[in-house]
């Protein structure tokens, strides 16, 4: 029977438990999930149009609240990249993958609600999906969050509860409440149903592109939950002797708040420590990737322990963090990037992201505001008006480089109706 596990301590747990997190270390779970074999790409023709076309590979194989999620269009921008529409899917962002399937996990176990925290994606996609199920649903967001998403999540029924400060105290309060009894906590994080719902992006690829994959896949990294999800797919179609080659993966963040890619540079397993007495103290700006007087810590400069990172300079307000490039602003508690999707301090799955993208002979790169304020002004020349975190790729992509080499293939991962557009500096 399919069961979570810890990949740290190997404690286990039954799918029907609510345990959200792993007991013993807190950390996420992994998933004990073999798709079949014998499924071929010639071999879906004529199934349903939407990621359930792939039930073989899917740890649930069916859905009662599906909304034709997946199967989105793969457009070239050039003659060797590639934009995959994940923007046109039922809540206008690639979260429907994976909400779809914690969605449908939450409707067969029945609780007496559905929790989430999110920088807005994701939890107007779980707000959709506990409508369609019929499952009372609490959705956390930062202070700060488009107006447009949190919009959207009352729309669909959700209750919305606004968390002073970032990400990173988001997901706190959301986690209190994960505790309390009979409570499904819908984590794009912790439930690693989640990354089998994501993986179903590289899956489309694979069959688009006659049962092979590009040579590299770019992928905006926050908590990770599109590059871990592609990362399984790809280790899925190894192993099923599907594909043979296996594409790089490039995984972008905003050079405002990198701090996966300062890790990968400084070559480091895990995230690097955060001093005690510097910026990076919980409630001081750091933890939530946050200051008090509008600034942000960044990922890049000379981080913890000296340790070389991916920016540099002072941002617009001048301000300057543990050492690197800093976005200021005028009073308030302001996002620490444009790309507020992506802008995550401490993500827990840091060590599997880091490795995967080792694994695949990848990289990491980093974009800093304005790159993302001109890819997105290119995309809407283009006729796709996209979101600022989703055309974070983009940015890294069109500004070259031998890491973007051969045939690439950028995610649109949100609706630009979800932000408009990115104001000028």
């Amino acid at each position: 029977m399919t069961s979570y596990h810890c990949p740290v301590d190997g404690t286990r747990s039954a799918i029907t438990a609510l345990t959200w997190c792993c007991p013993v270390c807190r950390g996420p779970w992994d998933l004990d999930f073999t798709p079949a074999r014998g499924v071929a790409a010639n071999a879906l023709a004529g199934r349903a149009d939407s990621l359930w076309r792939y039930k073989e590979f899917l740890p649930l194989d069916t859905s009662a609240i599906s909304l034709g999620e997946g199967r989105t269009p793969l457009v070239p921008l050039t003659d060797t990249v590639s934009a995959k529409l994940d923007f046109l899917m039922p809540t206008l962002s690639f979260k429907d993958r994976g909400a779809v399937m914690l969605g449908e996990l939450a409707r067969r176990l029945g609780p007496d609600r559905v929790v989430a925290d999110s920088s807005g994606n994701a939890g107007t996609s779980f707000a959709a999906y506990c409508a369609r199920a019929g499952l009372p649903c609490t959705v956390y967001v930062p202070e700060g969050t488009s107006a447009k998403k949190t919009e959207q999540i009352r729309a669909h029924g959700a209750r919305l509860v606004t968390v002073p400060g970032g990400r990173e105290a988001t997901a706190r309060a959301a986690r209190a409440a994960a505790d309390e009894p009979g409570v499904f906590y819908a984590s794009h994080v912790f439930n690693p149903y989640f990354l089998h719902g994501t993986k179903t992006y590289a899956y489309e690829l694979w069959e688009d592109l006659g049962g092979r994959l590009p040579e590299a896949l770019a992928v905006p990294v926050g908590n990770g939950t599109l590059l871990l999800g592609v990362a399984l797919a790809v280790a899925e179609l190894r192993a099923l002797g599907l594909i043979t080659a296996r594409p790089r993966l490039i995984a972008v963040q905003a050079e405002a708040l990198s701090p996966l890619a300062a890790a990968f540079r400084a070559g480091a397993d895990d995230l690097l420590p955060v001093g005690a007495d510097d910026l990076l103290r919980d409630g001081e700006g750091g933890a939530d990737g946050l200051l008090p007087d509008g600034g942000t810590v960044p990922g890049g400069g000379a981080g913890a322990g000296g340790v070389p990172g991916t920016g540099g300079g002072a941002g617009a307000g001048g301000v300057r963090g543990a050492g690197g490039n800093a976005a200021g602003g005028a009073g308030g508690v302001k996002p620490a990037t444009l790309a507020e999707g992506i802008a995550i301090p401490r993500p827990p799955r840091a060590r599997q992201i880091l490795a995967a993208v080792r694994e695949s002979g990848g990289t990491f790169l980093t974009v800093p505001e304005d790159g993302i304020r001109e890819a997105q002004r290119d995309l809407a020349a283009r006729g796709l008006f996209v979101e600022t975190t989703g055309v974070a790729c983009w940015a890294a992509v069109r500004a070259g480089g031998d890491a973007v080499r051969g045939e690439v293939v950028v995610p649109l991962c949100g609706s630009g109706l979800k932000t408009g557009m990115a104001a000028s500096a």
